[in-house]
């Protein structure tokens, strides 16, 4: 995920950070700073060298304090945001796991539906956050818990016409 932000005081930020690996990559005003450990950059603005250490993640959200200012790079997920996302897994958590209810509509459950419910949980919400309209975070997040129950549910068919 590529995020550029504007400061007054150091110009435009670029945040990059790869979700599932964590690596992560900080560029202010068109330099490339040089990484010194997992979350400490070095930035050189040509009179001094100066440390920027990052705190957080794209899930989380990202701030980078550089000499003295704290710039806010990546906002933190909203409470609905989470809410939706952890919903999907909780939701095939308890359906998958519970005998009467997999009778009335089979989804698979226990490690591989936890993790595919998981997975698809944190894809629901790094999708939800680049959204800026509640509604549409609402519809993506149906879609997500939609193809997750499909998913769960073809797996399931599948396991119980092998018996």
């Amino acid at each position: 995920m590529k995020t550029t932000v504007c400061s007054e005081s150091f110009g435009e930020i670029i945040y990059e950070e790869n979700a599932w690996t964590g690596k992560k990559d900080l560029s202010i005003n068109g330099v490339q700073l040089n990484k010194t450990s997992k979350k400490t950059f070095e930035y050189n603005n040509g009179e001094s060298v100066t440390t920027v250490t990052l705190k957080g993640s794209v899930m989380s959200g990202v701030t980078a304090t550089i000499g003295d200012e704290t710039v806010k790079i990546v906002t933190a997920p909203k409470w609905y945001e989470i809410a939706l996302s952890v919903f999907i897994f909780a939701f095939v958590l308890v359906w998958g796991n519970s005998v009467a209810l997999c009778s009335i509509f089979p989804i698979v459950g226990g490690a591989i539906g936890g993790a595919i419910s998981g997975a698809l949980a944190v894809v629901n919400l790094m999708v939800v956050k680049n959204i800026k309209n509640i509604g549409g975070k609402i519809l993506v997040s149906i879609g997500i818990f939609v193809l997750t129950v499909a998913i769960c549910a073809t797996i399931a068919f599948a396991l119980l016409s092998t018996m």
